[in-house]
């Protein structure tokens, strides 16, 4: 399998870039030894306390629902093996997330694309929560845990709360009392009708948003359910979460939906007066309002010639790096986005870097895009999911939403950005045609969003 491939490879490049300190597995900082699972699988009959989810129609707050959300979670550790354990999964996420984008590059062609890779990585491990034997097994592959001995000893619960713990890390470094920054996620459980669900399984979700909802849906009828839960995810996600479903599987138990938002208004740049041309391809433009920073950015130019690449702050906690093609080359074909090669060896440069404004909002199934990865099975009808309920389970539509807006809060600029170029040391990257961008987190350097501009007056 591919993956299992790049990832024992990154595994060696992460062994060379440590080695001044003892290595640890990344399966060993996960994993409990055995007399640490019979204590677990002590606690069995405990976590089988289930609720049902009340119905996605009722007025008022739930009582566990309410329960759930005041739930004070535990402090991510920020111990020295709790720092190596986050920069493992930052990278699983990485390559996860680019393999997963790949898959839809093709289909989504000559469309603007976005997906969170933290969100997605968190989706699966939420199922690796809730999974049994094989499946658990499958998923723990699928996430990067490869065990070095053959033993896979107990990871099971416990493993996926310390994953969680790393992400949350993550997302508490994103948000920042800049007003300017707004990052939020939102989770839904949406159920059939009398479906229980494990007290246990949901509670083990909380590090993974901000919120959380567990309702019961009728999808035996899929476009009054359909209706129903884009309305609820709307309010739940303050109007930026619009149009989520256009259909579900009537013969579904559970759907699940998250929602990631993130949107930057930032204070540095500047706003070109009079809209400017994008040509979204060589024979259509259009005019799109755009945004200038002026500065000092790490950049690039591959040795092959076939992009350039450019980093640039856009607040104190986040990165946007601008991947722009030289010459009309295809990136998407050339650039290997599961390596992390593209993103190192970048220097310093004194960078004018005129881009648009961008809104972008994308959603993608995770059901599609593992049977699109030969993966089919995985979350489908024989899946074990006996940790998520004791009644039979089949998981409909595992939908991923990314919202990402930028925006520029600062002064306007001349109508002509030639006038501005008064120091020719200055290089000028102008990105007026289709590019790729990603979002990271400027500590961990943990991808958040990857994403293609086509038309920056499409949101989707």
């Amino acid at each position: 399998m591919n993956l299992v491939a790049e990832l024992l490879c990154l595994l060696v490049c992460l062994t060379t870039l440590t080695c001044d300190r003892v290595y640890v597995h990344p399966f060993n900082l996960f994993s409990f030894n055995k007399s640490t699972c019979e204590e677990l699988e002590s606690l069995v009959p405990e976590g089988k306390k289930s609720f049902v989810p009340v119905s996605i129609e009722s007025q008022t707050t739930p009582a566990y629902e309410d329960d759930l959300n005041k739930d004070k979670v535990e402090a991510p550790s920020h111990s020295s093996q709790g720092q190596q354990a986050l920069s493992y999964v930052k990278d699983f996420v990485h390559i996860l997330g680019a393999r997963f984008y790949s898959t839809l590059q093709e289909a989504r062609r000559g469309q603007n694309l976005l997906v969170s890779p933290t969100s997605i990585y968190g989706s699966l491990v939420s199922f690796y929560l809730g999974a049994s034997n094989q499946t658990a097994a499958d998923l723990q592959g699928l996430l990067g845990f490869v065990p070095p001995s053959g033993d896979p000893d107990c990871i099971s619960r416990v493993f996926g709360k310390e994953v969680f713990s790393s992400l949350k890390m993550i997302e508490n470094l994103v948000k920042s009392r800049e007003k300017e920054l707004q990052f939020s996620k939102v989770l839904c459980l949406f159920s059939a009708p009398g479906m229980p669900l494990s007290q246990l399984f949901v509670q083990d979700l909380l590090p993974s948003a901000d919120a959380l909802y567990a309702r019961a849906v009728d999808f035996t009828n899929p476009s009054e359910a359909a209706k129903q839960i884009n309305a609820f995810m709307e309010a739940k996600s303050k109007g930026q979460s619009k149009c989520l479903l256009t259909d579900v599987d009537p013969s579904a138990d559970l759907l699940f939906a998250v929602d990631v938002c993130l949107a930057v208004n930032v204070k540095q740049v500047s706003q070109l007066k009079e809209a400017q041309e994008f040509w979204v391809d060589s024979n259509t433009k259009v005019m799109v309002p755009m945004l200038s920073f002026t500065g000092t950015f790490n950049y690039k130019t591959d040795a092959s010639g076939t992009f350039s690449v450019v980093e640039v702050p856009i607040s104190k906690t986040i990165l946007l790096v601008l991947l722009q093609p030289i010459n009309d080359s295809d990136v998407e074909s050339e650039l290997p986005l599961q390596s992390l090669a593209w993103l190192q060896q970048l220097s310093p440069r004194k960078i004018k870097v005129t881009l648009p404004e961008l809104t972008i909002e994308d959603s993608s199934d995770l059901q599609e895009l593992l049977a699109n990865m030969e993966l089919p099975t995985l979350l489908g009808k024989g899946a074990n999911l006996s940790r998520i309920s004791d009644a039979t389970l089949t998981v409909g539509k595992v939908i991923n939403k990314a919202f990402f807006k930028l925006s520029g809060g600062g002064t306007d600029q001349p109508e002509d950005p030639t006038a501005q170029k008064e120091d020719a040391v200055f290089l000028d990257v102008t990105l007026n045609k289709p590019f790729l961008f990603a979002v990271f987190e400027e500590k961990t350097r943990a991808m958040l969003f990857l994403g293609r501009v086509t038309n920056p007056l499409h949101g989707v």
